[in-house]
C-alpha cells in the first residue's frame, strides 16, 4: 500500500480548484499548466518527443532490446550514471510544509498536507526486500505510470495531481484499500507467491480462483484471474475475496467495483502491449476511496516493476519447446538472486553485477519507449538528482496554495 502514511495523517481529501474550468476530481499534468506556470518550474509533460528511427521500429523487438545503436547509446548514460543513483530522499529536511516521511521499498512518500508527494527513487525490490539500486529507474516508473494514468481515465479516475519533477508525482489524499489486485494471464513466476509456485506444489483452489489440472509453466490462462494480497509485517499474503470481506479490508461493495476496474485495467493493458509486440502477464493495482466515495486507482499502472512483460513473437515457439518466454522484466535478476542466495532467509545478499544492473536499467527504458512510442529523456544536468527534486517539488507545493 504504497500510499498510505497513517490514518491520523490521512484522513481523505478533496482538492479545492481555484479554476473553474478545471474539474476538482482530477489533475492532469496539461490541465494544470495554466495554474502553475510552467515558466518558473518544468512540468512533465505525458507526451514526450517520438522516436524517429523508423528502422528500428522495422526490426524484431528481441534484437532492438539485445542489440542496436539506441541500446548502446543508453548502456553509456546507464554506466556513467552506476554511481549517481537515487537510493535515498529526505525531503522533510529540504522542502517546506513537509510533515512526515514514509519509505517504501521503492517510493518515498512525504504528507504536505492535503497532498502527498510520491518519489519514485532507483531502488529495485524483490523477494520483499530491496536488492540494487538501478539508474533512472524511478524516472521510468514515474514517467510510465503517468503515462497510463492519463489514458485509463475512461477505466477509471485516479488520484494524480501533478508531476514536477522526472521522479515525482504529487497526489491528492484518499483511504487506501489495504489490498494488492494482482491480475494474471498466464501460468508463471519464480517468487514463493507466484502462481506456478503453487501451481507445481499442488493448490488448485488459489485466492478463490479453481484451477485445472494438467496446466503447464507459462501457459496462457483461458481467462484473466485476481489473485489478491494483503499485507502482514514484511511481506505480501495471499486471501480470497470472502477473506477480504469477512476481515473487514474492504466491503462487498468496494471489492466487486475494484476488481472491475482491475480486471478492466489488464484487459486495456493487454491490448496496448500487444499492439506493440508484448503480452502484458501479470501486474498488480492498489486502490483508494475518496472522501466523495470514488474508488481512484493509485500507485503506480503497468511499469515494470509492477508487471511482467514478455515478447509476442517468440512466445508460442518458445512455449512448444519447454523455453522460458523471451522477457522484459525484473524477472533474470529475481533468477540471479535465487541461484546465488536465499533471497528471503539470507541476511546479507550479494551484490547484483554491474552488467546485470545496466541490463535492466536499460530494459526498463526499452520496455518505456516501446509502449508509448516515445524516446526516455535521459538527465544531463550535472545537479544532484536530490537537489533538482527539492528545487521542484518546494516551487509546486507553493503554487498550490
Amino acid at each position: 500500500m504504497a500510499w498510505h502514511i497513517q490514518s491520523g495523517l490521512n484522513p481523505p481529501k478533496t482538492f479545492s480548484c481555484r479554476n473553474p474550468q478545471i474539474s476538482p476530481s482530477f489533475f492532469s499534468i496539461d490541465q494544470c499548466r495554466t495554474k502553475l506556470k510552467p515558466d518558473k518550474y518544468p512540468i512533465i509533460s505525458l507526451s514526450i518527443v517520438a522516436i524517429q528511427n523508423q528502422q528500428q521500429h522495422r526490426q524484431p523487438l528481441k534484437d532492438v532490446m539485445s542489440s542496436s545503436d539506441r541500446k548502446e547509446e543508453v548502456f553509456t548514460a546507464i554506466r556513467s550514471s552506476l554511481s549517481n543513483c537515487l537510493s535515498e530522499t529526505n525531503l522533510h529536511l529540504t522542502v517546506p510544509g513537509l510533515k512526515s516521511k514514509t519509505r517504501g521499498k521503492v517510493r518515498d512518500i512525504y504528507d504536505a498536507g492535503d497532498y502527498l508527494v510520491l518519489v519514485t527513487t532507483d531502488r529495485q525490490s524483490a523477494f520483499d526486500r530491496v536488492l540494487a539500486s538501478i539508474p533512472f529507474k524511478g524516472q521510468v516508473l514515474n514517467e510510465t505510470s503517468l503515462w497510463w494514468f492519463n489514458r485509463t481515465q475512461h477505466i477509471t479516475p485516479n488520484a494524480v495531481i501533478l508531476a514536477p519533477d522526472e521522479n515525482v508525482t504529487i497526489a491528492k489524499k484518499c483511504s487506501v484499500f489495504p489490498v494488492e489486485f494482482v491480475v494474471r494471464g498466464f501460468v508463471t513466476g519464480s517468487t514463493d507467491t507466484s502462481l506456478w509456485t503453487v501451481y507445481k506444489n499442488g493448490v488448485r483452489n488459489y485466492c478463490g480462483n479453481l484451477l485445472p489440472d494438467g496446466l503447464v509453466k507459462n501457459q496462457k490462462l483461458s481467462a484473466n484471474i485476481i489473485t489478491p494480497t494483503t499485507k502482514a509485517a514484511d511481506h505480501d499474503v495471499p486471501v480470497t475475496p470472502d477473506e477480504i470481506v469477512e476481515r473487514g479490508l474492504m466491503t462487498r461493495a468496494d471489492y466487486d467495483k475494484a476488481s472491475r476496474k482491475a480486471l478492466s485495467l489488464f484487459e486495456y493493458g493487454q491490448r496496448v502491449a500487444s499492439e506493440h509486440g508484448l503480452i502484458l502477464v501479470d501486474t498488480k493495482y492498489e486502490f483508494g476511496k475518496g472522501s466523495d466515495g470514488t474508488i481512484l486507482l493509485i500507485d503506480e499502472v503497468h511499469t515494470p516493476d509492477s508487471s511482467r512483460y514478455w515478447i509476442s513473437h517468440s512466445y508460442e515457439e518458445h512455449f512448444k519447446n519447454g523455453l522460458e518466454p523471451e522477457n522484459v522484466d525484473k524477472e533474470f535478476l529475481r533468477l540471479w538472486f535465487k541461484d546465488h542466495c536465499n533471497p528471503y532467509e539470507d541476511e546479507v545478499l550479494p551484490d547484483a553485477p554491474g552488467e546485470l544492473v545496466c541490463e535492466l536499467a536499460w530494459r526498463y527504458i526499452f520496455l518505456f519507449e516501446t509502449i508509448t512510442g516515445s524516446k526516455f529523456d535521459i538527465p544531463m544536468s550535472e545537479e544532484p538528482i536530490h537537489d533538482r527534486i527539492s528545487r521542484n517539488v518546494s516551487q509546486a507545493l507553493a503554487s498550490l496554495k
